[in-house]
């Protein structure tokens, strides 16, 4: 059998070496992932078993030949048997197929038992293909996968790394390196892209930043923290669905949470944010928690977004405010007639940045800080930001000047 010779970098040695099943890269451009990929492709292809292959995906069938075609036939010339260009059909010496496909077309990526698959620019390759497809094929033989990528703000992709990353399945470890990670590109080469390319193009492209799909709605340096001033409670409501928290196996991560805003507003209309509560509950604890804040703060309102959702859970917050004998006046709120998106801005983005909204110092609000800088991104909550948004409609400031001491109402009715 000819010989498979080849040379990795540091990086590259570490993953590959590694025996974890499933392992996910983020990594910036030209880092070295593409060669990394075909020398896996090929090393577990000639470790192939009879009736099994290996698959290398990226989004497109166009893209798939133009990333990795070409670094592949280079590397395993001396292993490569025949090729086929036009199928992308790769058969090793051993006999083994290695499969180039695009994600585009995912029927072609069925029916095949598979040993190892390489997906590639996995933030723009579709969910389903690995979930549906690609899964079910490496099930038989107990097959491994390797997911690459330069990250696009909060996908499944970065559900994937955040699974590798905080270490709870054996099967799955994470890791991150930059461009500069690759020791053959010149760190001047770097510093220049960092003066030449935008702060968002940096970061997504050479720094593999998973943080960096916000629109810059709202800015960091306006996030403000105080201690609590004078004024009344207002509680707001944005409800998510419920659920049986102890039969989900931890499969609910990926789903909308249930949040609580605590809101003072004082006299000025300044917003002091005292706690926002926030969870995936069933509907007897969503309940539980409203009414906790309710009997803790006693609000002016408590606002809850008319629908289905507000219908299901107000049995219960009835049944334990008169089991409890506590009571608050209860608004519905509505979308008026916005978007989720155009919402929150309106609500928040101009409060924000005229320090309008105060944060307590003495609360955790980094989830919520997350998402607000994060929002509007495909893949990432923004329950909290709009649970505060609410409060827009609930807690309306009234001022009447009253310039002259001696003014009396001609009609107390109208007013004049």
């Amino acid at each position: 059998m000819a010989d498979l010779n080849f040379s990795l970098l540091p990086w590259q040695k570490e993953v590959f070496q590694d025996k974890s099943r499933f392992k996910v890269i983020a990594a910036g451009r030209r880092c070295g992932k593409s060669r990394l990929a075909a020398t896996t492709l090929l090393i577990e292809g000639l470790r192939c078993p009879a009736g099994s292959a290996v698959l290398y995906v990226a989004p497109t069938n166009g893209q798939a030949r133009q990333i990795i075609w070409h670094v592949l036939m280079e590397i395993g010339r001396e292993v490569i048997s025949n090729s086929h260009i036009n199928n992308m059909d790769i058969t090793l010496v051993n006999g083994a197929m290695i499969y180039v496909r695009g994600a585009d077309r995912p029927d072609t990526l069925r029916g095949v038992s598979l040993t190892y698959a390489v997906l590639d620019e996995v933030a723009d390759i579709k969910q389903e293909a690995w979930e549906q497809v690609i899964r079910a094929s490496l099930s038989d033989k107990k097959g491994r996968a390797i997911f690459i990528g330069t990250p696009k703000g909060r996908n499944w992709f970065y559900d994937l790394f955040k699974l590798g990353e905080d270490g709870e399945d054996d099967d799955w470890k994470s890791w991150h390196f930059t461009t500069k990670d690759n020791p053959l590109i010149d760190p001047k080469e770097i510093e220049s892209a960092k003066k030449t390319l935008s702060t968002f193009a940096f970061k997504q492209e050479y720094m593999a930043s998973f943080d960096n799909a916000g629109s810059n709605l709202f800015k960091e340096e306006w996030i403000k923290y105080g201690k609590e001033p004078e004024g009344s409670y207002f509680i707001t409501c944005d409800l998510a669905g419920f659920e049986d928290v102890s039969k989900s196996n931890g499969t609910n991560k990926k789903l909308d949470e249930s949040a609580i805003a605590v809101v003072k507003v004082t006299d000025e209309g300044t917003w002091f944010v005292k706690k926002i509560e926030h969870g995936r509950w069933d509907i007897k604890d969503t309940a539980f928690n409203i009414l906790k804040c309710v009997k803790e703060y006693k609000p002016v309102h408590i606002g809850i977004e008319r629908g289905a959702l507000k219908n299901a859970v107000l049995p219960y917050l009835s049944d334990l405010m008169r089991k409890y004998n506590v009571y608050c006046h209860i608004e519905d709120l509505t979308h008026g007639n916005k978007k989720k998106a155009d919402r929150i801005i309106w609500a928040l983005q101009g409060r924000f940045e005229h320090g309008k909204i105060v944060l307590n110092e003495e609360e955790d609000f980094d989830e919520f800080i997350d998402q607000l800088l994060m929002f509007p991104s495909k893949g990432v909550h923004d329950d909290l930001p709009d649970a505060l948004a609410y409060m827009d409609q609930l807690a309306v400031t009234s001022y009447f000047v009253q310039e002259d001491e001696d003014w009396e109402p001609i009609d107390i009715i109208a007013g004049l």
